[in-house]
């Protein structure tokens, strides 16, 4: 693979990373599975849970929907707290692996294919919707998608969901001492590419907004932004995830946590 910055649009980023998570969903899963957990809801590479944060209310008796939802491990969870919850995702392999985990719980979340642009769903249908390290930051149109998610909230929902820290982009993608040198800058917004060599075709895309494009993007779309977290990397955690580890999760933030509500 050759990565570089590129404009990508909306069609070409979809193309690019559903077959992608597609072929990457049997590692993905058999490398943090563990970690994620089967009935469990981590918002990223730092391991901070929603018991924890409590970022998305009271569950009980909720219409939930998750954008993004993998193999389902949130939805899951948020099943378990007493939401009712559903999920969408890109990938029709990690969804056949949400099926696997649903057997192998007893806990089930109707899920389906589908994309954070075109939500196949009415009209004020969900209390939450919630995105944890999942579709936005592959989303080329995400005034689109905020406004998807704005349409089939009820008045009084909650958004919430985690990205890449928008600082993240600013370093090389490199867990150890050699990422910690600053070599983009941070208002570059040229999308992250990777192609594939041999044929020429875009395989992965992932877009980068600053903090104050997401504020921007959340009101512009009548949202009111409750809270914004940035999780320390804890001691003891040794896990390398990507370009994630201890070495530079102490010292800069690798995800951004919003929670917005809809008056």
């Amino acid at each position: 693979m050759r990565a570089e910055r590129r404009a990508v649009g909306e069609i070409e980023s979809r193309r690019a990373n559903g077959p992608d998570w597609d072929r990457y969903a049997d590692d993905y899963q058999a490398t943090h599975g563990e970690f994620l957990g089967d009935v469990g809801f981590v918002w990223g590479p730092e391991g901070l849970t929603e018991s924890e944060a409590r970022v998305l209310g009271d569950l009980a008796g909720r219409d939930v929907l998750e954008v993004g939802s993998g193999a389902g491990q949130c939805s899951r969870w948020v099943r378990a707290a007493g939401g009712r919850s559903y999920g969408l995702d890109l990938s029709h392999r990690q969804l056949q692996h949400s099926q696997r985990i649903d057997h192998a719980t007893g806990v089930t979340v109707p899920s389906m294919v589908g994309t954070a642009t075109a939500l196949p769903f009415r009209d004020a249908s969900f209390d939450v919707v919630f995105s944890s390290f999942g579709a936005l930051q592959f989303v080329a149109d995400i005034e689109l998608a905020v406004a998807e998610t704005a349409r089939v909230l009820r008045r009084g929902g909650r958004f919430a969901f985690s990205i890449t820290h928008p600082t993240r982009w600013m370093f090389p993608d490199d867990p150890d001492e050699a990422g910690l040198v600053a070599s983009q800058s941070y208002w570059d917004r040229t999308p992250y590419v990777e192609v594939d060599e041999a044929s020429g075709q875009v395989s992965y895309v992932e877009h980068h907004r600053t903090l104050g494009d997401w504020v921007a993007l959340l009101a512009g779309a009548g949202f009111t932004i409750t809270r914004l977290l940035e999780p320390e990397w804890p001691d003891h955690h040794d896990r390398v995830w990507g370009g994630w580890s201890g070495v530079r999760g102490r010292v800069t933030p690798g995800t951004a946590i919003f929670a917005a509500d809809l008056p």
